[in-house]
């Protein structure tokens, strides 16, 4: 590859009847289950409302109907996905089930695996987490030292992830492990696996985050032994699967409007018409928000086709998490607002939401991969490294 491209997407027909149903559900859902907004997708988990979701049917959109799936487009996915984030809806139960985990199963999996445990998750009852970071590793996904080893009738695995994000509440992991030598790239001899949190061996333990909360925790694996068939995919051919999965997880629309909220507040705190410096640094700011939404819209025509663009996704990421800081950075200066500690990102005092945004901010850079990675990743997708 010597370039990237971003190619705006045709959006099928329906897609404003089908924002304003969305809206209307959340309207409704909100008063019903009693949420408050935080655009972060991060933030809040809701069974009740994974479960209300996928009643709807806005859970695996785009899975065979045989699956538990509504057969429906990536680009309508899309116009769901933007206005749950906008409207700062709980998604964080369902969430990693839905975007990577459940595709990755429908591609690679079993149909055993397919039939019992896709349906699941577009009911909005199954949960994920992912296993890919390691201790002392880093970003650096090549240094995979969790192994698994072939036993007589299935798999003996031993290692630890960190940063598993919500492990203590899913029931699965799809794992990234070392089946093999590393080759001179070190991308050889990695295979995934689908491994059952209650399995004996596993024991998941809590990291608690500055913020004070516990959504991290380490999972340590020691002799679980699991069936041949929870082995994903082919031997081998786990960095080329993890690397599709992680331009599921860069793209979308998660990666622009983690402080939409924010940035709302700083559109209504400048008021109709704002002093000249606030009304150029919001007006920058929202050309660099559409030109951003229209880069994930782009890359989403791209899935919606069977492509894997890896580097622009890594672009989407990158980009969008520097404009998240910036939103964050611009309230600050424009706004006589000082954050306040211990607060959360969802609580109406506008000092208490920043405060914990501004906590969570480092967060953002490092979920789906540090900015150093991603330039990395493009670097080598434009032929300069």
């Amino acid at each position: 590859m010597t370039g990237f491209d971003f190619p705006p997407p045709a959006m099928p027909p329906g897609t404003d009847a089908l924002r304003a149903e969305v809206r209307a559900f959340l309207a409704d859902s909100q008063e019903a289950l009693g949420w408050r907004p935080d655009s972060d997708f991060g933030s809040d988990w809701s069974a009740a409302f994974s479960c209300a979701l996928g009643a709807r049917g806005w859970i695996g959109m785009c899975w065979p109907r045989r699956y538990g799936g509504h057969e429906r487009s990536a680009l309508e996915r899309y116009v769901v996905i933007e206005e749950l984030l906008a409207a700062g809806a709980p998604v964080y139960a369902h969430w990693v089930a839905d975007r990577q985990s459940g595709p990755l199963l429908l591609r690679f999996g079993t149909e055993e695996q397919r039939q019992t445990i896709l349906p699941r998750i577009a009911a909005g009852e199954c949960y994920f987490a992912i296993g890919m970071s390691e201790p002392d590793s880093g970003s650096d996904l090549a240094s995979v030292r969790t192994r698994a080893e072939r036993t007589a009738d299935g798999w003996r695995i031993n290692g630890t992830k960190v940063w598993t994000s919500n492990a203590h509440r899913s029931q699965y992991m799809i794992a990234l492990c070392r089946t093999g030598p590393a080759g001179e790239s070190r991308h050889e001899g990695l295979s995934q696996f689908l491994i059952d949190l209650e399995a004996d061996g596993v024991k998941v333990s809590p990291i608690v985050n500055l913020a004070g909360k516990h959504d991290f925790n380490e999972c340590v694996f020691e002799d679980v032994v699991i069936p041949a068939d929870r082995l994903i995919g082919q031997e081998g051919d786990g960095w080329r699967q993890v690397t599709g999965e992680l331009a599921l997880e860069r793209s979308g629309p998660e990666r622009i409007l983690s402080t939409f909220h924010l940035f709302a507040a700083l559109v209504e705190a400048a008021g109709p018409e704002p002093e000249p410096r606030l009304a150029e640094a919001i007006g920058r700011l929202t050309a660099e928000f559409y030109a951003l939404r229209a880069m994930s819209l782009a890359v989403a025509g791209q899935l919606e086709k069977g492509e894997l663009p890896e580097v622009e996704a890594a672009i989407v990421k990158d980009m969008g998490t520097r404009f998240e800081a910036e939103v964050v950075e611009t309230l600050r200066r424009a706004v006589p607002a000082e954050p306040v500690a211990g607060g959360s990102a969802n609580a109406p005092s506008l000092e208490a939401a920043l405060g914990a945004t501004v906590l969570g901010l480092p967060s953002f850079t490092l979920r789906g991969g540090t900015n150093e990675v991603l330039r990395s990743i493009i670097a080598r997708g434009l032929g300069v490294r």
